[in-house]
């Protein structure tokens, strides 16, 4: 797979319709080693577990899904909401030695039960609805720029957090860094329970991030997540940035056929 070309997705006549259009902004993103065996009952057929450095990552990611459409129509309500997700990376390879790089959810995390309901329904995610908050501070000598970003969630009677602090102005994500590994992965890849899977195209341009000064995980990951990832993410990440996020279109999934194309 080495001597395939890796593509960043672009639009063409011919792609799928687009499924959704919303802004990701503010993306907190807290990236931990992990051992790959943990992750190899979730790894989509047709998919392999993509590493950097030879280093298999699972990350913690919260953000804001802001002006949200569904098939072209904004949801009353349902527009402008947190989102918080545990993911890894994997890659597949098409029949014209193409390498797609994409990300598979353990579990996502939204405030609304209908928009758990329809991801669940319609891209056979692990959606769930719990109670969400988010807090942003800004910079005196930078004031368009985060200086801390904290997204809240409720399980079990308890709020959990995600927080991060930086610093600076936001800056590009440089060619060969863990930084570039974890943003620039352009698919999405289900496993159904059947065992079939599915893939789905997420366009957005690059995206510029700031490094943190400093960052903290307060979850119940074995209760949240299952006891096997628990060992993993915890204590200080690998890394830690703030993505500043864009516009984004996730195109109508599809089936792939024995995990080919």
């Amino acid at each position: 797979m080495d001597e395939a070309t890796v593509v960043m997705p672009q639009f063409s006549e011919e792609s799928p319709a687009p499924f959704l259009r919303a802004q990701w902004k503010l993306l907190v993103m807290l990236n931990y080693e992990i051992d790959p065996a943990v992750l190899e009952p979730f790894v989509p057929a047709g998919t392999e577990l993509d590493t950097f450095n030879g280093t298999t990552y699972v990350s913690m990611v919260g953000f804001l899904f802001l002006n949200t459409r569904v098939l072209g129509v904004p949801v009353p309500f349902h527009r402008n909401f947190e989102e918080v997700n545990l993911r890894f990376y994997v890659r597949r390879q098409t029949e014209q030695q193409e390498i797609r790089r994409g990300v598979v959810f353990v579990k996502e995390i939204v405030p609304k039960r209908a928009i758990a309901f329809l991801a669940r329904k319609l891209y056979q995610e692990n959606y769930v609805a719990m109670p969400m908050a988010h807090e942003i501070a800004y910079q005196n000598a930078y004031p368009t720029d985060p200086q801390s970003v904290c997204y809240k969630w409720k399980f079990r009677s308890r709020w959990n957090a995600l927080t991060i602090q930086t610093s600076g102005a936001a800056i590009s994500t440089v060619e060969g860094t863990e930084e570039e590994f974890i943003t620039e992965h352009y698919w999405g890849y289900t496993r159904h329970p059947d065992g079939s899977t599915s893939e789905y195209r997420v366009e957005h341009p690059r995206w510029q991030i700031w490094k943190a000064n400093s960052c903290a995980l307060d979850c119940d990951v074995a209760a949240l997540y299952g006891p096997q990832f628990s060992s993993f993410v915890q204590g200080e990440p690998s890394s830690a940035f703030l993505a500043d996020g864009s516009d984004v279109i996730v195109r109508m999934g599809r089936k792939l056929r024995c995990g080919s194309e």
